[in-house]
């Protein structure tokens, strides 16, 4: 999500504010739990799949000598600081701008088949999140942009463009905003007038809609900019394809380890895990299987790994963070001789 034109539009993001030595302030979420749940000391090729400043992709690396980082990520100024921050770990990070759901077509271009482990992080980076330009926060006023790469429309041009019915359909789902319809329809009575281009304005039209009192622990335009961040990336389009994706790429042994943030994205990598560790599916009234399908994944942990308390207290943006691993057991489905007299399943 990159700023406009004059902002952040074709010619890149606005550059990142140094902190510390030099890069921003970069505290990856579950850093250890989801580095252990890709096992790299065995070594291998992995794929941070949603690279941002390379705090997952540090901890891979880190671990083994032997490990090797193909980080993707579709915005070029987190790419540029995670390869500065990287660099002395020379060859064995490679970087690729572009999105996380074509990680078939970006594998294949690096001419690699199989990997040991896919970690995504879907959530907004703090870098994204703290810098204006970028429109992401409206903590921050700036040109309400949103968008994670260079390319396609921004936030603003879907708030000032798209119907009321649209609008209206966009914070209902992919916000869970109750009153989606009332805000969508102040968007369009106030666009008549003048453009809605900045995160303050968004803020206070929503605001006026909600009132200021409903949650008094969250923003009234939480969940109105959350709907209009998944919109304007087109979040959800094609996880379930990068999931399988994924599945599809791993090597016998190996995990998907996915992060994410809120109820939508949770639910579709609950639902495609849930898929892919079914195993049988010969109707429950058979008395034994006769499908021979064999079990290909597996989960890891019955429950989602959720931040402690003290990283929360450090980091409040991983108190939303559900954790979830998928292990490939078995190579393929395909169908194994089933012995005569089998027990029941």
């Amino acid at each position: 999500m990159q700023g406009r034109e004059g902002a952040g539009g074709p010619a890149g993001p606005p550059r990142v504010p140094a902190q510390g030595a030099g890069y921003p302030v970069h505290r990856p979420v579950l850093l250890a739990e989801a580095v252990a749940s890709l096992r790299p000391g065995r070594g291998g090729t992995f794929v941070d799949a949603t690279l941002g400043l390379g705090g997952h992709a540090e901890g891979l690396l880190l671990a083994s000598p032997r490990v090797r980082v193909v980080g993707i990520d579709r915005d070029p100024e987190a790419l540029r600081i995670a390869r500065e921050r990287l660099a002395r770990f020379g060859d064995r990070l490679v970087t690729v701008e572009g999105r996380h759901e074509d990680l078939a077509r970006h594998l294949d271009a690096l001419g690699i088949p199989r990997v040991e482990g896919v970690l995504a992080d879907l959530g907004v980076s703090s870098m994204q999140l703290d810098v204006a330009g970028r429109g992401f926060s409206f903590r921050h006023d700036g040109p309400l942009d949103m968008r994670m790469g260079r390319e396609g429309p921004t936030a603003a041009d879907l708030v000032n463009t798209l119907s009321r019915n649209e609008l209206g359909r966009i914070f209902r789902e992919f916000g869970e905003e109750r009153m989606a319809d009332r805000i969508a329809r102040e968007v369009v009575k106030v666009r008549e007038t003048q453009p809605v281009s900045t995160t303050g304005e968004m803020r206070e039209l929503v605001r006026r809609v909600i009132g200021s009192h409903r949650e008094p622990q969250k923003d009234p335009a939480t969940r109105v900019f959350q709907a209009l961040r998944i919109a304007t990336n087109r979040e959800l389009v094609d996880l379930e394809r990068f999931l399988d994706d994924s599945i599809e790429r791993l090597s016998l042994g190996s995990t998907l380890t996915v992060l994410s943030y809120h109820s939508l994205e949770d639910r579709i990598v609950k639902n495609v895990f849930a898929r892919h560790t079914a195993g049988c599916t010969c109707p429950p009234s058979f008395p034994v299987c006769v499908c021979s399908r064999r079990r290909v994944m597996e989960l890891v942990g019955r429950k989602p790994v959720r931040a402690s308390l003290e990283e929360v207290a450090g980091n409040p943006r991983s108190r939303s963070a559900k954790m979830r691993t998928i292990e490939r057991v078995a190579e393929t489905e395909e169908s194994v001789e089933v012995p005569e007299g089998s027990p029941p399943r």
